[in-house]
């Protein structure tokens, strides 16, 4: 019997006629009351009148004020919050696989710390939630096309590999064309479905036809929110071509792409910190809040206090009030 809100408030009316029906049964009482002192010959009462019953004579239009009470409530439309599955959405995850994601500031290389925790969130995310994948270092690839088949996107996601510089931006890009194709192909009465991007880098962006900064506003024009992960440690730092060179993450242009899309920044140095991430992404994603009709405990109750009213009545008096 929770309260979230009512459809129907205008209802509460009746209370006011619920009111001057109790006022009108307390003043019956104590007219009645008066009329029996008014009888002169109280052995002749005594006799005709019926035994006086003590409190629970009251208790029939007690329990039928309730019983109208509940259904005044259920003609309201009492609403409440609940958790519902999100089944027409459309999520794209985009991974960087530049070549900072061999860097073992967390174990045993940030791409398969990565790897592990993008599959959780795979196996995780609510059924019916659409999800595509797009990988990205100089270019990006979208590998798997929006869909509710987990198994292919588990199985891209063990296929990564590494490659040369980040294009941020063209990832972006690249998952918001993915979403409008499949939005055109899902779009219904209720228009596209909802969409959202989770970007998780660990690098600047070093390349790219489009920067992120543009993706992100272009993202925030469509209504895309871009949830950004910002994966590894300051100190992170690679051997290429022998030469030790300093990876460290980009904090500020995954923060300002979230900002832009309308998104949230997440900052995960540790695979525990990302795979919390995932799971706090996941229930945002996969779930949404709706109000629902809340008025069938109002009207079951209702119809059963009126039932024991009935019964009551018959019970005290012989009849029903």
């Amino acid at each position: 019997m929770a309260l979230g809100g009512f459809t129907a408030p205008w209802w509460f009316a009746l209370l006011l006629v619920l009111g001057v029906l109790a006022g009108g049964y307390v003043w019956a009482q104590v007219r009645r009351r008066r009329n029996v002192m008014r009888f002169t010959n109280l052995e002749l009462l005594e006799k005709v009148a019926p035994r006086r019953q003590g409190w629970y004579r009251h208790l029939p239009a007690a329990l039928l004020g309730v019983a109208l009470l509940l259904l005044t409530v259920s003609l309201a439309g009492p609403t409440t919050t609940e958790r519902v599955p999100r089944n027409r959405a459309v999520v794209m995850l985009a991974i960087d696989v530049s070549l900072s994601m061999k860097a073992t500031d967390v174990q045993p290389t940030r791409l398969e710390a990565a790897q592990v925790a993008a599959r959780s969130f795979v196996d995780d995310l609510t059924p019916g939630v659409n999800l595509g994948l797009v990988t990205f270092a100089g270019t990006a690839t979208v590998l798997v096309s929006p869909t509710t088949d987990r198994e292919g996107v588990r199985q891209a996601i063990d296929g990564l590999r590494l490659a040369e510089s980040t294009a941020t931006g063209d990832a972006i890009v690249a998952c918001l064309n993915t979403i409008e194709q499949f939005g055109k192909v899902l779009a219904g009465a209720e228009g596209p479905p909802p969409a959202r991007i989770v970007l998780m880098t660990d690098g600047k962006e070093m390349t790219g036809t489009t920067t992120a900064s543009a993706a992100a506003r272009d993202a925030a024009k469509a209504r895309i929110p871009i949830s950004t992960i910002s994966f590894g440690t300051s100190g992170g730092v690679v051997d290429i071509e022998g030469k030790r060179v300093p990876v460290p993450v980009d904090d500020d242009a995954m923060r300002e792409i979230a900002e832009i899309s309308g998104g949230e920044f997440h900052k995960a140095a540790s695979a525990e910190q990302l795979h919390r991430v995932y799971d706090t992404l996941g229930e945002q994603i996969g779930y949404e809040n709706k109000q629902i009709d809340a008025s069938r405990p109002w009207v079951v109750l209702g119809t059963l206090s009126a039932i024991v009213a009935v019964g009551a009545a018959l019970l005290t008096g012989g009849r029903i009030p």
